[in-house]
């Protein structure tokens, strides 16, 4: 009988032991996605365009006398974007570009410019959340790559641009859609992955890092639950799945110093030993970060300079707003919206070659 109480009383023991440990997996798990909810709000609310006075970069109404743009619009879930065909006139190829998040694709006005320039037609658009579009977030990672097999779609249905050959080129987060975007199955030319994240889910362990250090796994459950609620069946959605899916040429870009997707971290570029893609290609660009291809040396250096001064003009009680109305009035700003052509002719290229086989 006392051996009985005693078994019963162990049983007891542990069953609290359990219970005690069951309520702190619960609490904390309760905890960390509270904080990957408020992580995941900060990093995906509405990105809109900066007014021209405030931005280093040359937004359209710089070059609306010299390059008209014809508006278009088409719907991607419940949020209709705004798209625009630049170069109308031109018939040499179609380039559908899909921008970086926290920006619209006018902050890539010099790159797709030059493209224009050259002779291609380009098909540019603001994601959702983005720019003029629809939404009041960006959601989340997978989103670029919906978003872009919308345009596509669009693309698709039009006589007109159906019949261009037809590239793609994304940076960042359009890095990511331009390949993604393969595993459904469109017809693609020519592929220009540039800065590109493989997986939503490893980037946005990786986003972590920044705020909470290496407690970040302690959060990864609930990173994992928020991508999966918010993009269901596209949460897993891989561009190196979209690569291997065809053999579409594909390029993959990534700069050695980028802080933003790390060339050995998230990035696509980490992951080139799981690609079988036959045409992929890749150029690893050192020493360069997340965005410094798109600009000339004299570009950085100028950008780098008015950041400096803003610094120390928020640092004496400017807002940052009035700090660049101030400095960009007197920086060389059209010499730092030159294009880079080096490595946009290295895209070109790529792209021709392709032509050239057709």
């Amino acid at each position: 009988m006392t051996f009985t109480k005693a078994k019963k009383k162990t049983r007891i023991r542990w069953l609290k032991i359990v219970a005690i440990v069951l309520t702190a997996l619960v609490l904390l798990f309760t905890a960390a996605t509270i904080v990957v909810t408020v992580l995941m709000n900060k990093k995906f609310g509405r990105a809109d365009y900066l007014p021209q006075q405030v931005s280093m970069n040359y937004l359209y109404e710089h070059y609306e006398n010299d390059y008209p743009r014809v508006n278009v619009s088409f719907t991607s879930g419940e949020n209709t974007l705004q798209g625009y065909i630049y170069g109308a006139d031109n018939d040499q190829a179609l380039l559908v570009f899909a921008h970086g998040i926290g920006s619209g694709h006018e902050n890539y006005m010099k790159s797709l410019m030059w493209f224009v320039d050259n002779g291609w037609r380009v098909f540019a658009y603001d994601a959702t959340g983005s720019g003029h579009s629809e939404g009041a977030g960006t959601k989340g990672l997978p989103q670029s790559a919906m978003d872009l097999d919308a345009a596509l779609n669009y693309i698709e249905a039009d006589a007109e641009l159906s019949a261009l050959p037809r590239f793609l080129m994304g940076h960042s987060w359009g890095g990511y859609a331009v390949t993604a975007v393969l595993n459904f199955g469109h017809k693609v030319d020519g592929v220009a992955s540039v800065s590109g994240y493989a997986v939503p889910v490893e980037m946005l362990y990786e986003y972590a890092k920044k705020y909470v250090g290496e407690a970040r796994f302690l959060i990864y459950p609930s990173i994992c639950l928020y991508n999966q609620v918010m993009f269901g069946e596209y949460a897993g959605l891989s561009a190196v799945d979209g690569i291997n899916s065809t053999d579409v040429p594909v390029l993959i870009i990534h700069g050695t110093s980028d802080n933003t997707i790390a060339y050995d971290g998230a990035s696509i570029m980490q992951k080139r030993g799981l690609i079988t893609n036959p045409n992929a290609e890749y150029l690893t660009l050192e020493g360069c970060s997340h965005t410094g291809m798109f600009d000339t040396p004299e570009g950085i250096a100028i950008k780098a300079k008015i950041n400096d001064k803003v610094d120390e003009m928020v640092k004496q009680g400017e807002s940052k707003d009035s700090a660049y109305t101030v400095v960009n009035r007197s920086a060389d700003l059209d010499a730092a919206n030159q294009p880079n052509v080096e490595f946009l002719s290295q895209i070109e290229n790529f792209f021709e070659e392709i032509l050239d086989k057709k």
